[in-house]
């Protein structure tokens, strides 16, 4: 995200977030995000307690680390239409997966990567990427559960999940395939 679709207070702020600390606002949402804490507030008090942020630089910077700053919706938006570029049937299938598993709980936390979407709740369950024309690949990370069925291990396919479920036809997007993200997304909670 640009400066220039920033607000002139936003600007103002980081600025001097900047100049006070020495350090660009990328460095900052680099500590945060190496920090090991995970939510907002845990994160805003890391800030002021180990670098001696004022609360309000601490809650801004911790908003661009967790891309959750105004602005960043269009972005992430672009990423996923950028995705599904040339494969906008995917994106139908994409879109029922995500309408099922929203239905699991309110915590559920989509974060678009260039390649994927990554689920998360208290940490990531799941990712959704289209990976040809005609395939969608759905990772899961669920401990102590063999694959078995449509899902199989991840392997070298992705190193962040355990199994892998392709799904290569609308039939795909089945009862077995959510009973499978439920449990990761259990695991996650």
């Amino acid at each position: 995200m640009g400066m220039e679709s920033m607000d002139k207070a936003t600007q103002t702020q980081i600025a001097n977030i900047e100049k006070h600390t020495g350090k660009a606002l990328q460095q900052w949402i680099d500590i945060v995000n190496k920090s090991g804490f995970a939510k907002h507030g845990e994160l805003v008090n890391f800030l002021k307690e180990k670098h001696g942020f004022t609360h309000g630089n601490a809650n801004t910077v911790v908003h661009f680390a967790k891309q959750s700053h105004a602005g960043a919706a269009e972005n992430s938006d672009d990423l996923i239409t950028e995705q599904y570029k040339g494969k906008e049937n995917l994106k139908l299938w994409y879109d029922k997966i995500m309408a099922e598993i929203n239905k699991f709980g309110k915590d559920v936390e989509t974060a678009p990567k260039k390649t994927y979407v990554s689920l998360r709740r208290k940490k990531q369950f799941a990712l959704i990427q289209p990976s040809t024309k005609d395939r969608l690949d759905v990772g899961l990370n669920i401990k102590g559960v063999a694959p078995s069925g449509i899902a199989t291990a991840s392997g070298s396919w992705n190193a962040m999940c355990t199994h892998r479920i392709k799904v290569e036809d609308e039939k795909a997007i089945s009862k077995e395939l959510f009973n499978w993200i439920k449990q990761a997304y259990e695991q996650a909670g």
